[in-house]
């Protein structure tokens, strides 16, 4: 909205042309998102409190989770609602692939708001079924990536890290390819999501790094200079990164143990598909299994888990996801949780540093 409204006033107010840098339109964001977090988030969870809409405990979980119980949830709605704010102020419409992961955004915030809203509200313990949730998952990245090959924002070649050019021309197939990082990623921060601010550490490393290597990707002398594909458009994906930022940090202040809210489905979803959106559209697929190592090592704890279970009726762990393994083990909540996040923090300096590597 500041963009459009006010940068066209820059001709005769000077001062409305810091609009026309991203940077600046990316500090507002996170601040807008950031403070409205914070200001939001007491009033929702005063609220859910009063309509005592808390989360529900498995059973056959760690004991110490049982305490838990009735803890309000569904914080996703005010973090993805200051996200969308703060770009209704400080994006660019005009840019496709901004659009394009609001848009897959905003989808699974109502995929992740129909389940919440069965399981917390209506008291079904079954929510939406695993296949409804898939197909909504799939058709939407589907949807996305074929616009985004088909309107060519993006190109189908395969970008990995230390590699300068690309490996691999995927043609049609990478709109299937594409499809699967995006529903990957939703359904990999959605498995994380299970300890007083796990999941919101690694989304502000993996969000703060995505800030960076979109704004490179979108910059034609600085993306050559790096040897990376050049993306028109993506560097205004950077807005979108730094609301994630802003709200995550504000979710935190709530969410950092002990949790006085939990993010739900509604939260972790749309979060996981803005973040596997925006590694697609800035050809980051492969160096986002870095930058989500966390993500990627409880998706693959969970795989393997019911793969050992279903071919040999052994596990593997004690529990998965992974981080109810080392709780088990006597690690306690905070150190696996600040361990997770030591470990987040190392792989994204690491993928920031492959940068040189080309």
């Amino acid at each position: 909205m500041f963009y459009h409204l006010l940068y066209p006033l820059s001709g005769d107010f000077a001062v409305f042309n810091v609009f026309r840098y991203i940077t600046f339109r990316s500090f507002l964001a996170f601040v807008i998102a950031a403070v409205v977090s914070i200001l939001w988030g007491r009033k929702f969870i005063a609220y859910m409190k009063v309509k005592q809409f808390g989360q529900a405990i498995r059973e056959d979980g760690p004991q110490s989770h049982l305490k838990k119980r009735g803890t309000p949830t569904l914080g996703g709605i005010f973090i993805i609602g200051s996200v969308l704010f703060s770009c209704l102020f400080s994006g660019n419409y005009n840019s496709l692939p901004f659009i394009v992961t609001l848009l897959i955004m905003t989808s699974y915030f109502i995929l992740g708001w129909i389940d919440d809203y069965l399981k917390v509200i209506k008291k079904n313990s079954d929510g939406v079924s695993a296949k409804v949730k898939l197909l909504w998952q799939f058709i939407t990245a589907l949807l996305a990536c074929y616009f985004l090959v088909e309107y060519q924002v993006i190109t189908t070649d395969l970008y990995i890290p230390f590699v300068k050019d690309a490996v691999f021309d995927l043609g049609f197939y990478y709109i299937l390819f594409g499809a699967f990082v995006i529903v990957g990623s939703s359904n990999a921060v959605n498995l994380t999501d299970g300890l007083d601010g796990l999941v919101t550490g690694p989304i502000i490393t993996s969000t703060a790094t995505f800030a960076v290597l979109t704004y490179l990707s979108g910059h034609v002398e600085l993306s050559n200079y790096l040897l990376i594909p050049y993306i028109a458009g993506s560097s205004e994906l950077m807005v979108i990164c730094a609301g994630i930022l802003g709200a995550s940090v504000g979710f935190l202040w709530y969410n950092c143990n002990p949790a006085e809210i939990f993010m739900g489905d509604v939260g972790s979803l749309s979060l996981g598909g803005a973040l596997g959106a925006i590694a697609v559209i800035s050809k980051n697929e492969f160096l986002f299994v870095i930058i989500g190592g966390i993500f990627v090592m409880e998706a693959i704890s969970v795989i393997l888990q019911v793969g050992s279970y279903k071919l040999r009726k052994k596990r593997i762990f004690k529990m998965a996801p992974l981080h109810h393994h080392f709780e088990l083990l006597g690690w306690p909540e905070p150190k696996v949780i600040v361990r997770f996040w030591i470990i987040s923090i190392v792989l994204s300096i690491f993928a920031l540093a492959t940068l040189k590597l080309r």
